[in-house]
């Protein structure tokens, strides 16, 4: 069965796209830690980090430093944090975080945006890839 990531890579479900390339997504957290949260994914299926081949490992990687540093530029943060846990969904994704503080980093508390501010953010964070 498909994770929810994989339908939302299929458009089965829509999210707050950031970034997509032919083997990865970047989309909004929909649960944010802090404004400008966003999820890079592969678009294959994989459960675990380590389980990816070298090869889409690293694509993940360089991925996910271009989608960080087009959220510095749009989000005034202390910084963007990297976080792979991946127990709530599996299917290996990278969260990045803008920081303020490290409760930001804590996964505790959440911000509420409305489903404007997702959009302005999404579009935010795109217009600098």
């Amino acid at each position: 069965m498909a994770t929810i990531f994989t339908k939302i890579v299929n458009g089965e479900i829509p999210s707050y796209k950031v970034a997509e390339t032919k083997d990865f997504f970047a989309f909004l957290d929909i649960n944010p830690n802090s404004k400008g949260h966003t999820l890079c994914i592969p678009k294959k299926e994989v459960d675990k980090i380590f389980d990816l081949d070298e090869a889409a490992y690293i694509g993940l990687m360089q991925f996910s430093r271009r989608v960080a540093i087009a959220i510095e530029k749009a989000i005034p943060c202390e910084r963007v944090g990297m976080s792979v846990i991946g127990l709530e969904v599996p299917h290996v994704h990278v969260h990045l975080i803008p920081l303020h503080s490290m409760e930001d980093a804590r996964f505790t508390s959440k911000e509420k945006l409305s489903s404007e501010d997702f959009e302005i953010t999404a579009n935010k964070i795109a217009s600098y890839l």
